[in-house]
């Protein structure tokens, strides 16, 4: 086993396809692809990229830590308690453990993700 893991930003295998659940929708009808590409730790570290099309939905990460590197597109971030942030390409950051808000897709957009549940 190598401890070395490349992430590929355009994976050719086929996506695990899902939608926002409905208590999470604000508005919009947005879709979720998601490249899941390694698992460690036991399952608690998760790895891969995922791809979201324009909507507004609640962002509740719980215990799980997530690290986000944008490859594409525009979102927009609001914590419950402070101002919305914009990420775009090439922009990168992290959600503690505790954050709630909301995610806005402006733009489709597709980041390189790390979460640590």
């Amino acid at each position: 086993m190598s401890l070395l893991k490349t992430i590929e930003p355009n994976s050719t295998e086929a996506p695990r396809e899902s939608k926002p659940v409905p208590e999470r929708l604000i508005s919009g009808d947005p879709s979720f692809k998601t490249w899941a590409q390694d698992v460690a730790r036991d399952g608690l570290v998760h790895t891969g990229v995922w791809e979201a099309t324009p909507g507004l939905t609640r962002s509740i990460k719980g215990e799980t830590f997530e690290f986000c590197h944008i490859l594409q597109g525009v979102v927009e971030l609001t914590p419950d308690d402070g101002e919305p942030v914009t990420y775009k390409a090439g922009d990168s950051f992290v959600m503690k453990p505790g954050f709630t808000g909301t995610w806005r897709t402006i733009e489709t957009v597709r980041k390189i993700y790390v979460a640590v549940m």
